[in-house]
């Protein structure tokens, strides 16, 4: 008699939906003429004095390992990063871990802290690898909306509803990926005393801090009482166009970070020593680089929201990353209706909305990390499909 045949892949990976954005990047990639307005990465190169810092290192000999927590010099810098411009303060030499990305220190973080079945609330919509980070690490994902009613931001009534006496964490990420939506100091303390009531640790995703275009940032580690119940997350892809390089870094309570330098230890043992190099060249004397950057993606964020709302979409205006959300409930297509039939009839590639959690559909994601050229030929692109669908 046949049986079935025995599956050697674990039950909870299986479970895993492939990435949502890596789909439709895919599809992209092997169509010609197409614009892509759908991953999340900086169109500008890395700044050339970050890069002659890591071929400087590897000529001066730096290849060994450094230690697990990462240069204690780059920690210092880290540290100095944070308290002059967001005013957090830590010990670079036992609250600070850098990291292989920012998704590497989130993933230590969920391992570090949570038991099975413990749950954390996650505001969507949000990064597609949040929820199933939280599965990974043996806890439960428990989903708050954000909604077009508040400017995409989380109120603190939403997440106090969700608590249960399993909740452990929350997952907050402003500027948020995928709606751009920045949580004011006054939200962030309203969600402040829930936290503090309910005893609950926060995961503060803050790689998009220095792209904030509006207003003055508010670190969520600042918020009084807050920093021995935060484990801050950030990087250096975003604001420093270091995707390739993989670095990022956490911060937060001597304890917590012990234990995830721990999991570090023993998974990947430190960050890649070029790269540590060129993020302590990039937070010494790469600031003007990201002034410059920035003022670039507001114009184009202005540019982008204006575009799509000439076109009969509704679109907040973000306040900081680089992404759009607008509605596309006026064609009458689901999100991956649209995405879909934008790629293939104008080649034009954005991200559906739904795959950033439920309530993201009925909207789309574009990013305009791309150039003022591109961004001009997209909007004419999508406007001749919007006026079809719409008319």
């Amino acid at each position: 008699m046949r049986t079935r045949e025995k599956s050697y892949v674990a039950d909870h990976v299986n479970d895993l939906s492939p990435s949502g954005i890596r789909r439709f990047f895919d599809l992209a990639s092997q169509m010609g003429n197409v614009i892509s307005l759908g991953v999340g990465e900086p169109d500008f190169v890395t700044p050339w004095n970050v890069i002659e810092a890591s071929y400087h290192s590897l000529e001066r000999g730096y290849t060994a390992y450094t230690a697990n927590a990462g240069l204690l010099e780059l920690r210092q810098e880290i540290n100095n990063y944070l308290n002059k411009n967001y005013h957090v303060s830590y010990n670079p030499e036992n609250q600070i871990l850098v990291t292989v990305g920012a998704s590497q220190a989130i993933d230590v973080a969920f391992r570090a802290i949570l038991n099975p079945g413990d749950e954390v609330i996650v505001v969507e919509p949000s990064f597609v690898a949040y929820a199933p980070a939280v599965r990974l690490a043996g806890g439960i994902p428990v989903t708050v909306d954000a909604t077009e009613e508040f400017a995409f931001n989380v109120q603190a009534d939403q997440i106090e509803a969700a608590i249960t006496s399993r909740t452990k964490a929350i997952l907050l990420c402003s500027p948020n990926n995928p709606t751009g939506a920045v949580l004011s100091k006054q939200e962030l303390e309203a969600i402040a005393r829930v936290v503090e009531q309910h005893d609950l640790l926060v995961i503060s995703d803050e790689i998009y801090a220095d792209l904030t275009y509006d207003e003055t940032f508010t670190s969520f580690a600042a918020i009084n009482g807050m920093a021995e119940r935060t484990i801050l997350v950030s990087g250096f892809s975003k604001a420093f166009a270091m995707t390739g390089w993989r670095l990022g870094y956490a911060a937060g309570p001597k304890e917590i970070l012990a234990a995830m330098t721990k999991i570090h230890q023993y998974t990947i043992m430190c960050a890649p020593t070029m790269a540590q190099h060129g993020a302590l060249e990039a937070l010494k004397n790469g600031m003007d680089s990201v002034k410059e950057m920035c003022i670039s993606y507001r114009q184009r964020r202005n540019f982008v929201v204006k575009a799509l709302q000439d076109m009969g979409l509704s679109c907040h205006v973000p306040g900081g990353a680089f992404y759009v959300f607008p509605s596309i409930e006026r064609t009458g297509l689901t999100s991956t209706e649209f995405a879909e039939q934008l790629l293939q009839e104008q080649r034009v590639a954005v991200v559906p909305g739904d795959v950033f959690g439920k309530s993201g559909e009925g909207y789309i994601r574009c990013s305009y990390a791309t150039s003022m050229k591109q961004l001009e030929q997209a909007m004419k692109r999508m406007r001749t499909f919007v006026e079809a669908k719409i008319n």
